[in-house]
């Protein structure tokens, strides 16, 4: 077997997102024998190189430990560690640059000037390229579609789950689970808890995740009493995915929702709006149901599928083996390591 490919990876932080989730299960799962791996991060890790919080001694740091370890790829995930990732590997001329979207950035210019000095850039789905392309970010010819991959796990009885969550056993549960975000469009979440509530006044609502507008939602959330539960942000989604009858996603604009993604995976039936990457996670009246952007609309998809459990059956049970089909965890690594390979071989030739 020839020299190992070295790849140095970057993100800004380790936390439970989807970038994280990506970067991690690279880590653990490319092949060793092909691939020699290290990955930078300004969070720790047991398994991380730490660099600064502040852009110019990460930079500076991250020039150094190219120039060390002269990785044949530079693979940046998140916008600030793409900025920066990508600035140092070209002053330290490493041969292939990679970075992938998960997101539509919030600064297109600045995207436009950094792929002009990649190689490659990954969105995670077909509408996050379109949107990239429409913003002038990029050529069509750099782009790869790689879908994120989730590891396709057993969860446990439900009444096993709400019992460890405190929550009866015979009411019907909603939850929303990720960061509280103004993408998020927690306003129009409240007005659709409103109206499910006036509809099964006993419904159970479950939110489990942090985010810079997570505390005034809670405030705000005040008067629907203990029809609301909060969960702190957890590893053990399953708990959570196992007592819930149906997911609620009201966001105005998502790639890949990889939260809606391991919920499907479990077999939790999706009720969203139909923005960005989210139909490639939701077949509508397939594997969930997805609406315009209104609280009415949505209020209304939830009490259906809370009023038909042997529908809401049929939308997990087909969630689950979409997932399984198109967003396997061997898939994802597959992808990302035959794109590797081939722009090695670019590179080299």
């Amino acid at each position: 077997m020839g020299e190992r490919i070295r790849v140095m990876r970057v993100i800004t932080g380790l936390d439970a997102g989807g970038p994280a989730l990506q970067a991690v299960t690279l880590l653990d799962h490319l092949d060793p024998g092909r691939f020699e791996q290290r990955l930078y991060t300004t969070t720790m890790h047991e398994r991380a190189h730490t660099i600064p919080d502040d852009s110019p001694r990460a930079l500076a740091r991250l020039v150094t430990e190219m120039r060390r370890f002269r990785p044949d790829i530079v693979h940046t995930h998140t916008a600030r560690a793409g900025a920066l990732g990508r600035l140092a590997a070209t002053m330290a001329r490493v041969p292939a640059r990679v970075h992938t979207f998960d997101v539509q950035p919030r600064r297109a210019a600045v995207e436009r000037r950094l792929a002009r000095v990649s190689d490659r850039l990954i969105a995670d789905c077909a509408h996050v390229r379109d949107d990239l392309l429409a913003a002038g970010v990029g050529t069509s010819r750099q782009y790869a579609v790689i879908r994120p991959g989730v590891r396709m796990a057993g969860r446990p009885a439900r009444e096993v789950a709400r019992a460890r969550l405190g929550l009866p056993a015979d009411l019907p549960v909603v939850a929303f689970v990720g960061k509280v975000t103004k993408n998020r469009r927690p306003d129009r979440f409240l007005d659709t808890v409103a109206l499910v509530l006036r509809g099964l006044p006993m419904t159970k609502i479950l939110v489990c995740g942090g985010g810079d507008l997570a505390a005034d939602l809670r405030a705000k959330a005040v008067r629907f009493g203990d029809a609301v539960a909060w969960l702190s942000r957890r590893t053990d989604l399953e708990i959570i995915h196992a007592a819930a009858d149906v997911m609620l996603l009201t966001s105005d604009y998502e790639g890949i929702p990889l939260d809606l993604l391991r919920a499907a995976a479990s077999g939790v039936p999706a009720v969203a709006t139909r923005v960005g990457g989210v139909p490639e996670v939701v077949e509508d009246r397939v594997t969930g149901l997805l609406t315009d952007p209104d609280p009415g609309l949505l209020a209304a998809s939830v009490v259906r599928v809370l009023r038909d459990p042997g529908y809401a059956g049929r939308l997990g049970d087909a969630a689950a083996q979409r997932a399984g089909l198109y967003f396997g965890q061997s898939r994802f690594v597959d992808d990302v390591s035959a794109l590797y390979l081939r722009l090695h071989e670019e590179t080299r030739s």
